[in-house]
């Protein structure tokens, strides 16, 4: 094997193998990343058995082959070369690496034990890049980090018609986006559980790639995801089990809201939220013209601010954590925010908030989007 590629293109695509590596593998190959090229193509690739990365870029091959190394160290080690092509041999059981005055030698792992890597033919659906993107950006947040509850670590896929819709929760609050959806395959509806971690990923390396090709493959023998943008592709196995009915917790209506400056709300949070303890409440009490910020904090620190508020309906006092309410608020990517009311049958306890994006005042509001937030658990 010996080939030579331009720094920065082989920079990224190490880069790109080596961020799904997981950060305990189960054996020592799984955490290596697997480097093969022929025909002026080098394709880098990583795989434990769950999640896989692979990208191929354009190289100057002299000899085709193969080679595993340390996918930790190999990133590293190239985010860090001089502004020169890059030149990669092996020899015997070493890879040779040179760029410019510098050189490295870094032992190889025994490719012929290495899993094969992935791949998936069809293709379930496109979505645009970086409206995807932005949906996971949205999203992924409000997943567990719990992974005692492995079923809401995840983010669920939801195919229907001509849009796909993304959902996750932590039980304490449900975030959903629905974005439009070109069909490739006649599967009709369509699930899937993706691991946030992989989701969150996807979106940030696929951003610029123009459209995402998404593939469900679900046969018996294997449940997985595939995500393809321009040169690169990840997989992922489903996360196995059933994906709490959150779309019920969502109201049909709400003739009762404020909208106000997203902006403004969130500065005025970030004030009042310093007095207060971890894990603890701010009070909000919203009436025409205007919201009232309340916090008490240890050693009698206080803390009051208002902000204009536009109010439809009745005046309304509710009690909401801060940074889940700031997650929503800067998850609406809009210069105002809608923050919809809603009842429980106990009249003096009101119900979740639905923070939803508006463009003005006087607009209908959008409802791609949607943020349902209670500091109480949403599902038990």
């Amino acid at each position: 094997m010996r080939f030579t590629v331009n720094r920065d293109v082989f920079s990224e695509a190490v880069s790109f193998a080596a961020k799904l590596l997981p950060q305990r593998p189960t054996q020592p190959l799984l955490s290596g990343v697997l480097i093969e090229c022929s025909e002026g193509e080098l394709t880098v690739s990583s795989f434990d058995y769950e999640t896989s990365a692979r990208t191929t870029v354009a190289a100057d091959v002299s000899a085709a082959g193969r080679a595993l190394v340390s996918g930790r160290l190999l990133g590293e080690i190239a985010q860090r070369l001089p502004l020169s092509d890059v030149e990669v041999s092996l020899n015997e059981s070493r890879v040779q690496l040179r760029c410019g005055s510098a050189s490295f030698s870094l032992p190889a792992m025994p490719v012929d034990e290495y899993p094969q890597v992935p791949r998936v033919d069809s293709v379930s659906g496109i979505v645009p890049a970086e409206a995807f993107a932005e949906a996971v950006a949205q999203v992924s947040l409000a997943a567990s980090k719990d992974d005692v509850t492995p079923v809401i670590t995840g983010v669920q896929f939801e195919v229907s018609e001509n849009s796909l819709t993304l959902t996750a929760t932590d039980r304490y609050r449900v975030a959903t986006r629905r974005l439009d959806w070109e069909q490739r395959e006649a599967t009709g509806e369509l699930t899937a559980l993706v691991p946030s971690k992989v989701v969150i990923e996807v979106g940030k390396s696929f951003a610029g790639s123009g459209t995402v090709e998404v593939s469900v493959v679900k046969d018996g023998e294997r449940e997985l995801v595939a995500f393809t943008g321009g040169n690169k592709t990840v997989t992922s196995l489903l996360i196995k089990g059933n994906y709490p009915p959150v779309g019920r917790l969502f109201p049909e209506s709400i003739d009762n809201y404020a909208v106000i400056s997203t902006g403004d709300l969130v500065e005025a949070v970030g004030r009042v939220g310093l007095v207060l303890e971890r894990e603890a409440a701010l009070r909000f009490t919203f009436v025409e013209g205007q919201v009232t910020l309340e916090a008490a904090g240890t050693e009698t620190a206080q803390a009051v601010e208002t902000v204009d508020a536009h109010l439809v309906g009745d005046d309304m006092v509710v009690s909401l954590k801060p940074q889940f309410l700031l997650d929503g608020l800067r998850s609406t990517h809009a210069e105002f925010a809608r923050i919809g009311f809603t009842r429980t049958e106990n009249a003096s306890k009101p119900g979740p908030v639905l923070i939803t994006s508006q463009r003005s005042k006087d607009d209908a509001g959008e409802e791609s989007f949607r943020y349902l937030l209670q500091p109480n658990l949403l599902l038990r």
